[in-house]
């Protein structure tokens, strides 16, 4: 028997890595000498740079960078062979700041700009950056000007690159600007909003960062400004599909740097060459703290379905919960899906208790799959 094993973390409770060890330990006890491929998964977001590096056997760069309100802080990015993984939450996150510091106007990108003009110095060729979490709406502008674009107002005054800044953008400046003309950059996405408009950055998820009902129409128009005037500079629409991931980085990211915005999970997929792992395997087990709706639309647990139905294995999904719609992971072709809370309990009593709850019905599933094969 072949297991591979490629589950998220369960946020607050269990990383990967102790969920591989769980059930490693107890498909070894059920099935002696059977094959067990423990890989770390993650779809872009939490958890990715460590996923990642640890597979490709890199390193964690250690820098100094701003967090979202310019505050220096030790940040990270990661780096293997050519390569370098910058993850926005790590310098633009809004786990960066405490509730009553997040101001959708106020924040900035800079210091994943900082991240990814340290990794290109550092002569890396193929940078890869995940776009999710940040604590941002600056279009992208903080980034821009770490990199060595200059956002001029009227008066030719430089802009720092922050949220409220954006409608005073009436001319930029690349001529210090990095040379990105040899270094691939590929974004990490797993949202499809565009940049503007009521499915677009600022309207979908400015109020998680701080913004107030009347910042909202005033951060819109200045996120349509400074995207009128960077299509003017680039001769490329910021407006596309992914363009609003991350408070609008996607799309100036795409449109100056020519990154190519690709699904996180996927991507990350192909680090992780699961398809390499899946080849000849009997089951994967896979999971993530809550399985719902979501689950199905671009997250760890449909983009593994993808693959290894692809090569007729059957998935087994082990969930810290089961909410709404995740019955339609079943339309993907998911064989079954176990919660492990067992009884009536508070999420403090499950988080506090995950590892003994998902060794109990890792057990079962296991039980199951024996019986089954006799």
């Amino acid at each position: 028997m072949k297991f591979v094993f490629a589950s998220d973390s369960f946020k607050g409770s269990l990383t990967s890595e102790k969920i591989n060890q769980i059930l490693t330990d107890i498909a070894q006890a059920h099935f002696i000498g059977c094959e067990c491929v423990p890989l770390l998964i993650a779809d872009g977001g939490e958890g990715t740079l460590e996923a990642v590096i640890a597979q490709k056997g890199g390193e964690i760069v250690v820098v100094e960078a701003e967090n979202p309100l310019g505050e220096k802080i030790k940040s990270r990015y990661g780096t293997f062979e050519d390569t370098a993984l910058v993850c926005m939450s790590e310098a633009s996150g809004l786990p960066l700041l405490p509730t009553e510091k997040r101001s959708a106007r106020k924040t900035s990108t800079f210091g994943t700009g900082e991240l990814i003009r340290h990794a290109v110095e550092r002569g890396y060729k193929k940078i890869y950056v995940t776009l999710g979490g940040s604590a941002t709406n600056d279009g992208g502008m903080g980034a821009l000007t770490a990199l060595g674009y200059r956002f001029l107002d009227e008066s030719g005054n430089v802009l720092k690159g922050t949220g409220e800044e954006l409608c005073r953008v009436r001319s930029i400046d690349g001529e210090s600007a990095i040379d990105f003309s040899d270094v691939r950059v590929t974004l990490l996405c797993d949202v499809s909003n565009p940049l503007l408009g009521e499915r677009g950055a600022t309207y979908t998820y400015g109020r998680q960062k701080g913004a107030t009902d009347s910042d909202l129409a005033f951060l819109e128009a200045g996120m349509d400004n400074f995207a009128r005037v960077a299509e003017s500079f680039t001769g490329k629409s910021l407006n596309v599909a992914g363009g609003g991931a991350a408070g609008g980085i996607g799309g100036s990211l795409h449109a100056f740097l020519n990154a190519e915005i690709r699904s996180g999970i996927e991507t990350v997929l192909d680090l992780c060459d699961f398809d390499g792992a899946v080849s000849g395997a009997d089951l994967v087990i896979t999971g993530e703290g809550r399985v719902d709706f979501q689950s199905a639309n671009g997250k760890v647990i449909d983009g593994i379905l993808k693959r290894a139905i692809g090569k007729d294995v059957p998935v087994v999904a082990i969930a810290g919960s089961l909410g709404d719609g995740a019955e339609k992971l079943y339309e993907k072709g998911l064989t079954a899906a176990f919660a492990i809370v067992n009884k009536p309990m508070s999420l403090e009593e499950a988080i506090e208790n995950a590892e003994e709850l998902y060794k109990n019905t890792a057990e079962n599933v296991f039980r199951l799959i024996k019986s089954v094969r006799k």
